[in-house]
């Protein structure tokens, strides 16, 4: 009987788990040698050639161009 009660708290700290580590900073470098933290994973959008990204010093959602980004890599947190 006790195994059911722990079932639901395992699955609760699990998620939790994987949830925050989804969200970790990456550092985003330019071409002209600046460097970009943003909050969680830039997308890259192929049609448009643009990456946006959450800017983790502002917390607006901003857009870059994809010729100007050197790198992005992940942070450790």
């Amino acid at each position: 009987m006790q195994k059911k009660y722990l079932i639901a708290p395992i699955l609760a700290a699990s998620a939790l788990m994987f949830v925050s580590g989804c969200s970790s900073n990456q550092a985003v470098k330019t071409s002209d040698g600046g460097t970009i933290v943003t909050d969680g994973k830039p997308e890259v959008d192929s049609d448009t050639g643009l990456v946006s990204y959450e800017n983790a010093e502002t917390g607006k959602t901003e857009q870059i161009n994809q010729n100007e980004v050197k790198s992005m890599s992940e942070l450790d947190n």
